[in-house]
Order: structure tokens, then sequence, then C-alpha cells
């Protein structure tokens, strides 16, 4: 039986003002398949991710095939996709920590918003409380049972990250999104956050990381897209996109490529 894709582009075009955000872009991703989508600032990751969340639509294709589907389908209520993806990026931690909840709520409530794909719980909606149970289930999956009670503005950057993960795991989805993750946290805080992904990416959960750090691709992925000025670069598995001639390629910048225990980084070439 064939496994079923999450994400599949065809010639999917994004065109935002007079400019071409996204040009072309054909890409298939299975379920299953870790992958990460790596490019420079300003190569169309952003609105790849908008794309993907239904935040923004590419132009129509002439023929009338759907240039995205998302788990096999062009069609989808937004709340009910949400439910199938969890995402964790440093723009929805801005907007809980720093935006209308203003950190004034707790990890549970955090975790228990997944339900509803909303940055808080409100007077509106039944939360139940099998809601709240599997809420502290999935704090404790990720290591951070002791935080249901602590406003999110109270914690450290690397805490309440964890928190996200938690709230996008709640409704346990078919596939994890990574966007720029690690954004915000310091050295160690960046290695216990890779360590909880590595974890979950090795319990069976699909993950797309999309990120401009080759630091954050950890060895648990397997494939890499490379993105550039709006267009797939180029396509294959992470050895042989994670080298100095791709990557200089790619980011326009003499770079040298090492890798230790599965990890690369990159550095300018002196």
């Amino acid at each position: 039986m064939p496994a079923e894709r999450l994400l599949e582009l065809c010639n999917a075009t994004v065109v935002l003002g007079e400019q071409r955000v996204l040009d072309a872009l054909t890409i298939t991703i299975l379920v299953g398949e870790h992958t990460a989508i790596l490019g420079p600032n300003g190569a169309g990751k952003s609105t790849l991710m908008k794309l993907l969340t239904l935040q923004l639509y590419p132009v129509a294709s002439a023929d009338g095939v759907p240039p995205i589907r998302v788990f096999g389908r062009d069609r989808w209520d937004v709340f009910a996709l949400r439910s199938q993806l969890g995402i964790v990026s440093a723009d929805l931690h801005d907007r809980f920590v720093q935006g209308n909840s203003n950190g004034v709520i707790n990890g549970l409530d955090a975790v228990v918003s997944g339900f509803f794909a909303s940055h808080g719980v409100f007077a509106h909606q039944r939360v139940t409380a099998a809601m709240r149970q599997q809420a502290g289930d999935a704090l404790e999956r990720v290591g951070v049972a002791h935080l249901a009670t602590r406003m999110l503005g109270t914690m450290s950057t690397g805490e309440a990250r964890r928190v996200l993960i938690a709230r996008a795991l709640v409704h346990h989805p078919k596939a994890l999104v990574l966007d720029e993750p690690t954004r915000g946290l310091d050295l160690v805080a960046r290695h216990q956050f890779m360590e909880q992904i590595r974890g979950l990416a090795r319990q069976g959960v699909t993950l797309l990381l999309v990120t401009h750090h080759v630091e954050e691709i950890i060895p648990e992925i397997a494939r890499v897209i490379l993105l550039q000025g709006g267009r797939v670069a180029a396509d294959g598995a992470k050895e042989a996109m994670l080298t100095a001639e791709c990557l200089s390629s790619v980011f326009d910048a003499a770079l040298v490529v090492e890798e230790t225990g599965g990890y690369f980084a990159v550095k300018l070439k002196s």
C-alpha cells in the first residue's frame, strides 16, 4: 500500500504584489518521511509555510490540476486541517507570550487551546475533562508536566517552547511542522529542544522542519529540500544536500561544512 502523502505541490506559484515569491514549486513529501526545507532569508520558506497552513493560496493552474494537496486533499476546512498538523514556531510563541494572551495563560490552558487552534481558551469554548486530561498527558509526554499551572509569561523561552510542542501534539496530529523552532533559544535550551524533537521522531511523529539553520537538522531527518529565490534549488538525501558545494551555491557564500555525531555545522570559509 503506497505511503500517505503529507504535502503535494504541483507547479505551485504565489504572487504577492508583483513579485513571484514561490515560482512553480513541485514537491511531494510523504507521511513518515522526516524532511527539512532549508534556504536563506527570502527563499520563500515563510510563504511555503503559509501555503501549508492555508494562510495563503497559490495561483490557480491553467490545466485544472490542484497546485497544492495536503494529506491528499485540495480542499480543507482550516480548523480541520490544523487538527491534522501540529505546528511549533517562534512566531506562535510570540503570539502566545507577547500577543493577545500577553503571557497570562498557564501551561495547561495553552495546551488545551490546541484543540481549538486558538491562542488561548475563551468563554465560548467548551473544554471537557477529557481535553484537560489529554493536555496533561501531552505535557507529561514532553517532560514539562510541572509547568501545567505556571503562567507562560513566567517561563523561560525553552520551557514555553516545550509547552507549545505539547500543544501541537495534544490532538495526535499526523505530522509536526517546525518553523524556525529554536529562534530565541540559548545554546543549552536549543540542544534540549532538539533532543526532545529527536525523541518524537523516534516515536513515529513525522517531522517537517522549515529553517535557515543547518544546525537544526537533527540526525533523524533524512531528506533536505534546498530553496532559493522561490524555487527548488536541490532536493535529495541529507548527506548529498548538506555539502559545501550545494550550500555555498544556495546561500551565495563560500562555506565550509562539518559533520559530528549526525549533526552538520556550517561556517564561512576563511
